[in-house]
């Protein structure tokens, strides 16, 4: 009996044990597994303190970034209308078009910390200026992420946690709620998927972002209340958009554009270009020859290529311990750059018979738009022709719904002139052979370029040169009379830019401010009244200019009487 108690208190102290160590092993198992995750987190903690540690210069494009409104060099009057537009007690929504490198971000950054400081603005303290990109922001059509507006978790994805196991969707705020009660800007805004445009437009009109789940009921007591709020109402986004772009404001949607403040932002002149490059050398501490300023301003179209060409020259003068910026520095920089110099249009020197300096708008800016004619009376009996060249028949153009191909109307714009030049001069142009060309193969629309084509082929006819320092723009009509053109703004720019010191002008396109311009500025109803100012007296109608200047039996003038 005894050996038999004995038998079964040792084999219940041997289950005992065993019991014992397997609960040992298995608390053992579970501390180590907890602390496998503790342990890999310290190790990558301690690796992205290190990397942390770690860190360049400041380069020169940061050290020179704008640090108030006042240091955006070229742009005064964009500045100025972002003041007017968010600075104020009810500001709007803005759309900055612009070249690229030309200040558009910074502008829009600092725009924000000049309303907070502003009396009756209703930014403060608390408004966020929050960043986006249309080039890199990526979005699920299924709504599982959209950084933009917002997205649901729903409890059938990976790492939906205790609330997906609950069976309860989790909706996630995006951008436009981060932003609530201060700015949403979006970088190139003109790249955004059209889908997502129509959320945002859609949510500039509500000032709510709202969420939809299938997973989601009404009556689910198990959701929490605030869950259950934002569905029901949505998140916040009560934000002012200020969207930035390269675009053409046409390869915009017009819903978007018709939200908006737009504002210009122009191309960098070689004052500002100059003033960037000064600015950024001081930056650096380093001398320079005052040459190198135009030099670099010859061959940089806008503020970041500048600093480019600054910091690479600064290491070249470096490696050879200088503290001065050389001309063979910035020529080393240049050729192993691959830079071209900037067309830079100016007017000629000398006037010549059948030259005239239109106008135009190509891209973001104005420009300088020769035109030459040739003229030349054929023989008595022959039928005179007509010819046209230099000018890009059709441009592929981007929009808004894809890329459209705009024919250029230049030729019917010729066509306009021909007519009225018969009906204001009493000449058939069926007895010249005539040769127009627009040197420089740029996209002519034609209409604005009316008032320059009647003039030089005038010229050409009457063998009268124009001035070279005149330019003009207006479209002509079938009676000689000057219409309204776009642009005129952005084209009396570029004539001051060219050294042009007149400039004609439609009547109806006239604004005050252009009496106080650096250029004199003058606006006609009629051709004749251009004529008159380069060629004859004013008060004075054509069939009398006719008569008193050339001599012409009946009135009629040929190029080869003058």
């Amino acid at each position: 009996m005894d050996k038999l108690l004995f038998s079964l208190m040792t084999i219940q102290l041997i289950f005992s044990g065993i019991a014992a160590i397997y609960f040992y092993r298995c608390i053992k198992v579970q501390n180590t597994t907890k602390s496998l995750p503790t342990l890999e987190s310290k190790k990558e903690l301690e690796h992205l303190k290190r990397l942390r540690a770690i860190s360049l210069t400041k380069p020169l494009a940061e050290q020179t970034r704008p640090q108030k409104l006042s240091d955006i060099i070229g742009q005064e009057q964009g500045v100025k209308a972002l003041y007017a537009a968010l600075c104020g007690p009810n500001p709007q929504h803005i759309l900055i078009y612009g070249p690229p490198g030309v200040g558009k971000t910074a502008a829009a950054r600092l725009i924000l910390e000049e309303a907070k400081k502003t009396a009756g603005s209703p930014f403060g303290k608390h408004s966020k200026f929050i960043e986006l990109d249309a080039t890199t922001l990526r979005f699920d059509e299924r709504s599982i992420a959209d950084p933009l507006v917002g997205s649901v978790h729903d409890p059938i994805y990976q790492g939906a946690g205790a609330y997906g196991s609950a069976g309860i969707p989790q909706p996630k705020a995006g951008a436009v709620t981060q932003a609530h009660g201060g700015v949403l800007f979006i970088d190139e805004i003109g790249e955004m998927h059209p889908l997502q445009m129509n959320k945002l437009l859609k949510i500039l009109e509500d000032r709510v972002a709202k969420f939809q789940s299938s997973y989601y009921s009404a009556s689910n007591r198990n959701i929490p209340e605030y869950i259950h709020e934002v569905f029901q109402k949505g998140l916040p986004a009560d934000f002012r958009l200020i969207g930035a772009t390269t675009r053409r404001p046409e390869e915009l949607p017009p819903a978007l554009r018709s939200r908006c403040m737009e504002i210009y932002f122009d191309d960098l002149k070689e004052d500002s270009l100059c003033k960037i490059a000064e600015n950024s050398l001081k930056q650096v501490g380093f001398h320079f020859e005052k040459n190198l300023l135009k030099k670099m301003a010859a061959y940089a179209s806008n503020g970041r290529e500048i600093v480019n060409m600054v910091q690479m020259a600064v290491s070249v003068a470096t490696m050879e311990r200088r503290k001065e910026i050389l001309e063979k520095d910035l020529d080393w920089v240049l050729e192993i750059g691959r830079y071209q110099p900037s067309p830079c249009e100016k007017i000629a020197e000398k006037a010549e018979v059948g030259v005239v300096n239109g106008m135009a708008v190509y891209g973001t800016g104005g420009r300088l738009l020769k035109i030459e004619v040739s003229a030349k009376k054929v023989a008595y009996g022959s039928m005179g022709s007509l010819n046209v060249t230099g000018i890009v028949e059709e441009e592929e153009r981007k929009a808004y719904h894809g890329t459209i191909r705009k024919k250029s109307n230049a030729k019917s714009s010729v066509e306009t002139v021909m007519t009225a030049m018969e009906a204001i001069t009493g000449l058939s142009m069926k007895e010249y052979d005539i040769h127009i060309n627009f040197p420089g193969g740029m996209p002519v629309d034609g209409p604005s370029a009316g008032a320059a084509l009647f003039c030089a082929v005038y010229s050409a006819l009457y063998n009268k040169k124009v001035p070279s320092t005149i330019a003009m723009t207006g479209e002509i009509s079938l009676l000689g009379h000057i219409l309204a053109v776009g642009g005129v703004d952005m084209k009396l720019e570029a004539a001051i830019q060219a050294g042009a010191n007149t400039v004609f002008i439609p009547a109806a396109n006239w604004k005050e401010r252009y009496e106080a311009m650096n250029i004199k500025v003058v606006k006609v109803n009629k051709i004749n009244e251009i004529l008159e100012y380069l060629y004859f007296e004013p008060q004075q109608d054509v069939k009398q200019i006719q008569e008193n200047t050339f001599g012409e039996k009946e009135g009629v003038l040929t190029a080869e009487g003058v």
